[in-house]
Order: structure tokens, then C-alpha cells, then sequence
């Protein structure tokens, strides 16, 4: 293993060679102008006529461009859109998702259980809104639906635009401003200029951001540096593996396999005995290979390696005598894309690193949080049998918070981040890298950039002057942010004389504006009717404007609603939209002493519930919860007025 050397610029330039589009100087660079349109004539003849290849090229204008259109992405983009900026989303893929996409088929995890109990903190806001709509339209558990859900779930917003297969090779920039980046769409055969004002590089490798110049690290940092614990003695180039999955089928009947010429042999006797096939049917997490240098560069041979090695475990699971349980599979899916667990961490104003995780450093610029276990993979993966596929999970009893001063970049002024390419450690990463804790970055950093095009300014400001109103904004669009409860002085309920409802079971409707948007640290913060219908109303000592209320209602944060192949369903995990959720509502005002309708829903699919209205005078708001579905009791975590 070598050294490496950690600070690293981008190389601006290198990478546009390869993706150059087609024109009439790629036919031939040295002839004249005739000389090339007879070379041009003569390559492009199409039945009876001749067509030249064109020339494509478009410039496109935006506020924000989010490069990477997996979770980190999406909800940063959905989140930029919703609070006022014009937003595209740039994907390499045909589908969405990342690794969470049908090409891959990582389950979507986050704080999905914390310790001793195993309870999740699930993650709220844009994710929940994500999965939620995976509920309602993807009974069967299927991950090609989950691709086309995600799909409508993006297309659906008004201010965002969306480019599949298409990549942000190369960074335009003016002095340490990244003002344009240039992308390819290899299916249309297009280059695309995308002049933002913000981008945000949610796609992991970073390779926007790598041209554009910005400080980034790989490998692995040394005990000393940031005094971690679980590090390794001496810094070095060792990154986390990338895996292939698999999905099996009963046929019920014996099914031979016979592995392919390429396959590698698993070689069982040489094996840890911690090397499990629990499991087996869904694939394997542990058939993945690191590198100690350039797992970019090593993509492809290791991908190669990836497949041979599958067929070789799925061989020694079929044919070695050991699983007779596996007589009657079959393989009906193989993955062909690696999923990727770390490349660049792109350097910001600060470094998240393992003390901040296990000592649970609080943050004034908290912004997101995780609680997955510090889980750190062996080097070299399957290449290394001989060391337990995972070397240690350090548990987490609470969550940690995760600060806006790792999302943006250090060195060029409009560029963030969200996902596995923040600004940490290696070891951090260890825990940070799973899909909805990512996506809770996501979240924070697009409604920031949303922010900075609205004040003019870069994300730093927002760090050094605006934290207080980014995580404002954050809390209302219902994300989480642990030890901060809101205090928006916009919130007319704060200002009501009197809040009550016709029935409580548990709680209390005091707590609707206590700031904590979910029960949390053993503490309530909530208010729950006593079967339904139910009311809750809120009256002035006088009259108001109102034009806006929102509300939000239980979805049961405490039970994990993410996709599984095994479709568990237990205390902590649901397969099915959660019975808590409030289904039929309306919502009435009281003008002039009359109660006037002003909304309702009777298909209610979030836990964020907002109803907009012409401006009114009002005295009283009545909340009229009709139907959940499935529980016998309504439950309340927050309500919020607004004049507009």
C-alpha cells in the first residue's frame, strides 16, 4: 500500500477528449473546407440523399444545475425548485435513483435502527415524500415501478427540468466561479452548455467539480490526523469496495447452474468464517473490490472482476453441497453497474470526521443528520477473503448532526455538495455514505442554493450570515435537524390566543407549536385524538390575515417505510403506506362570525399538508380529520398560519 498524497486539485481539461461531439473537422482535421465536404459527402450517404451529421450544440440558462440525479440529487433539486429557483437536473443514467435505482438495487437506508432497540429516526421532508410515493404506486415492491415512480415523482414539479443520460464532463469557469458546465447526452448526440448561478455535484465522483478545481481527498486519513479512533495506523489509498448484486427466483423444482468460462472460483477455504450467505437469494453485499489507488480510473476492471466473481459465489452456493436450500433457484437479475460506496470527498470549510459522529458534536450550522453505524469494509473487498467482509460497526444509541460548513467547497465560491462526496473522512464516510441520510443533505443544499440566488450571494455567506434562516426554511419543508426546534416569528399560531380540540388521547395541543416537529429524545410533541372524526381549532383575540396553513401529521418517524426485497414487515419495518398517515381532511375559517370552507383533501399522500387561499380576515381555523389510513386516532405534530 502507498502513501497517498491527500489535497489534490481537479485537472481542468483532461476528461473532454473522449466525448468530443461529431463535426466535420472529426472526419478529417487536415483537409480544406471542399476537401471536407467531399470526405463528408462520401461517409454520409443516406439512401438517395445526403444528410451531414449536425453540428449539436445547446445552451441552456438556470439558477441552480444538480448534477446526479440519485437521492442526494433529487431532493436537492425538488427542494431548490419549491423554494422559488429554476432548477435542472442532470443524470448520467436512463433512470434516476442511483444507487437505489433498478440497475443496482441497494435498499434506501438512513437511521434505519439506532441502539440498543434497534429504533430507526426516520428521515423526513423531500426522502419521505419519495418513498411515501412509492407506497401508493408501487404495491408489488418492484424496482423497475420504482424507477418510473421516481421518475414521475421529479417530472411532476413545476420548476424543475430533468436530462437523463447526460453528464457534466467539464467545468466553465471565471477565476474560482464555476460559470458554466459543459455536459454530453449520449443519446442524442448533444453537447450541452448549462450556465447556473449554483451548482450542486450530488453525483458522487464529482467529476464537474474535480475540473472545476476544487480540493478534494481519497483514501483513507491516518489515526493522528484527526484523532480517529478506528483509523488506520498510517494514511494510505485504500477506498471503499464497489458491489454487484443478484436476485434469485424459486422455480420450484431443481435448477442445474453452470458457471460461465469467465467466473472466478470462490475460494471457500481461504475464506473469513464471517463471510455469511445469509441472505443469499437477494444477493451478496460483500461481492465487492476496493482499490488502494484510482477506483475511477480501475472502474471498469474491477466491474469485469465484479461479474466473474458473482458467477463464482452463486456457483459455490449451487454446486458445492452446502446450501441445499438453494436446489430450486434460479438467477432472474444480475446487476451490470457496480454500485459505488466512495471516490472523491470534495474539501469544504469544514471536515466531518469519526469524534464529530461518536461524540456527537453539536453544530450551530446543523443542517442534516445520520445514525448508521460507523461501517468500515475491508480493504480490497473479495479480493481480500481473508479479513471479515466489514472490520467493525461502531453503533449509534442517538443521532449525529451533520454541518451546512461540509457541504460547499473550500475553494470555489457557488459549488456544494450532498451524498458520499462531502467534506470528511474516510471514517465518517463510513457511516454518512447510505441513501437518506445523503438525502438529508440533499435537501439542505438545495433549498441554500435556492437561498443564494434569492440574496445574490455564495454558499459561505449563507454559513457566516444566513444559517438561522436556511434551517428556518428547512424545518418548515418538515426535514429534521436534531437539538434545533423551530422559531419561525412568521407563524401566526404562535400569536393565537387559544388552540383546543374536541378530543385528546395523548399529548397536547400546546405542543403543536413547540417547535419539535416529532416525538423525539423521549419527550412528546405531539397532539392525538381520541378516535375520529376529530377537531382542532385555533382562535385570535382578533381578526387575522391568513392565506396559508400547513400542517404536520404522523407517518410514524419511528417505523421504517424504505423498500426491501424481503418485504419485511416487523415493529421497525412496513411494507405499505404507514396506517398513521391522515387521509380526509378539510380545514374551515371563521369570517364575520360565519365558518367558511377554504380546503380540502380527501386523498392525502404526505405528511406535510398545505393549504394555500385567497386572503382572508379571520378570527378562527378549524382542522377537521376525518379518516386515516388505517388508524383509529389522528395524530398532530405541528401547525403553522401564514399571511402569505
Amino acid at each position: 500500500m502507498k502513501r497517498r498524497d491527500f489535497f489534490k486539485k481537479g485537472a481542468v481539461g483532461a476528461v473532454a477528449a473522449s466525448v468530443l461531439p461529431l463535426s466535420l473537422n472529426a472526419i478529417n482535421q487536415s483537409a480544406t473546407k471542399e476537401e471536407g465536404d467531399r470526405e463528408t459527402d462520401k461517409w454520409q450517404q443516406m439512401g438517395e440523399g445526403k444528410v451531414r451529421i449536425p453540428d449539436r450544440k445547446k445552451d441552456v440558462f438556470y439558477d441552480v444545475a444538480v448534477l446526479g440525479g440519485g437521492l442526494a440529487g433529487m431532493c436537492a433539486a425538488v427542494s431548490a425548485a419549491r423554494n422559488g429557483a429554476k432548477v435542472v437536473l442532470v443524470q448520467d443514467r436512463p433512470v434516476l435513483g442511483g444507487n437505489a435505482s433498478s440497475e443496482m438495487r441497494v435498499h434506501v437506508n438512513g437511521v434505519t435502527h439506532l441502539h440498543p432497540d434497534r429504533i430507526p429516526e426516520r428521515e423526513t421532508g423531500v426522502i419521505e415524500e419519495i418513498l411515501l410515493h412509492n407506497r401508493f404506486y408501487n404495491k408489488q415492491e418492484s424496482f423497475p415501478m420504482f424507477d418510473h415512480v421516481m421518475y414521475d415523482y421529479i417530472t411532476r414539479e413545476p420548476n424543475l427540468d430533468l436530462m437523463l443520460n447526460t453528464q457534466a464532463t467539464e467545468a466553465v469557469m471565471d477565476g474560482s466561479t464555476i460559470k458554466a458546465a459543459k455536459c454530453w447526452q449520449l443519446t442524442t448526440e448533444t453537447e450541452y452548455t448549462i450556465t447556473a448561478k449554483q451548482f450542486i455535484d450530488c453525483s458522487g465522483d464529482g467529476l464537474l467539480a474535480a475540473t472545476a478545481g476544487a480540493l478534494y481527498r481519497t483514501g483513507r486519513e491516518g489515526k493522528d490526523e484527526f484523532n480517529e479512533k478506528y483509523a488506520p495506523d498510517k494514511p494510505d489509498g485504500w477506498q471503499m469496495g464497489a458491489t454487484l448484486l443478484w436476485s434469485s427466483k424459486d422455480m420450484g423444482k431443481p435448477v442445474p447452474y453452470e458457471a460461465p468460462p469467465f467466473a472466478i472460483k470462490y475460494e471457500a477455504e481461504k475464506s473469513h468464517p464471517k463471510r455469511n450467505f445469509k441472505g443469499f437469494k437477494d444477493g451478496i453485499w460483500w461481492v465487492e473490490i476496493g482499490s488502494d489507488n484510482d477506483i475511477i480510473g480501475d472502474a471498469e476492471v474491477n466491474r469485469h472482476k465484479l461479474m466473474a466473481y458473482l458467477h463464482g459465489v452463486w456457483d459455490y452456493i449451487k454446486n458445492s453441497g452446502n446450501f441445499p436450500e438453494a436446489e430450486n433457484h434460479a438467477l432472474d437479475w444480475l446487476g451490470s453497474l457496480p454500485g459505488r460506496r466512495e471516490s472523491r470527498r470534495f474539501i469544504g470549510d469544514y471536515i466531518l470526521s469519526e469524534k464529530d459522529l461518536t461524540e456527537h458534536k453539536h453544530f450551530s450550522d446543523a443542517v442534516a443528520y445520520g445514525g448508521w453505524s460507523l461501517d468500515e469494509h475491508c480493504w480490497g473487498g473479495i479480493e481480500n477473503l481473508q479479513d471479515p467482509p466489514s472490520y467493525f460497526h461502531y453503533h449509534f444509541k442517538k443521532v449525529y448532526e451533520i454541518p451546512y460548513r461540509s457541504l460547499y467547497s473550500k475553494n470555489i465560491g457557488n459549488l456544494s455538495f450532498a451524498g458520499r462526496n462531502i467534506s470528511q473522512t474516510h471514517i465518517a464516510l463510513s457511516s454518512s455514505r447510505v441513501m437518506a441520510t445523503c438525502a438529508t443533505m440533499g435537501q439542505a443544499v438545495g433549498t441554500a442554493a435556492a437561498l443564494c440566488v434569492r440574496k445574490g450571494i455564495n454558499p459561505r455567506d449563507i454559513a457566516k450570515k444566513h444559517v438561522n434562516e436556511l434551517q428556518e426554511q428547512l424545518l418548515r419543508d418538515d426535514a429534521f435537524i436534531p437539538n434545533r426546534p423551530a422559531t419561525d416569528k412568521d407563524n401566526l399560531v404562535k400569536k393565537a390566543q387559544t388552540v383546543f380540540a374536541s378530543s385528546t388521547l395523548t399529548g397536547d395541543t400546546a405542543l403543536l407549536t413547540d417547535g419539535m416537529s416529532r416525538d423525539y429524545a423521549g419527550k412528546e410533541h405531539h397532539w392525538q385524538s381520541d378516535g375520529l372524526p376529530a377537531t382542532v381549532q385555533i382562535e385570535w383575540k382578533k381578526p387575522i390575515s391568513l392565506s396559508k396553513l400547513e400542517i404536520k401529521c404522523d407517518t410514524n418517524v419511528k417505523r421504517n417505510i424504505l423498500m426491501r426485497k424481503d418485504s419485511r414487515v416487523s415493529d421497525t419495518f412496513w411494507n405499505d403506506v404507514p396506517h398513521e398517515l391522515l387521509k380526509s381532511l378539510d380545514v374551515e375559517a371563521r369570517v364575520n362570525g360565519k365558518w367558511l370552507k377554504v380546503g380540502s383533501n380527501d386523498k392525502n399522500r404526505k405528511r406535510l399538508i398545505k393549504f394555500n387561499f385567497e386572503t382572508l380576515k379571520v378570527t378562527a381555523v378549524r382542522i377537521n380529520m376525518k379518516e386515516t389510513y388505517g388508524a383509529k386516532n389522528a395524530k398532530l405534530f405541528e401547525v403553522r398560519c401564514y399571511e402569505s
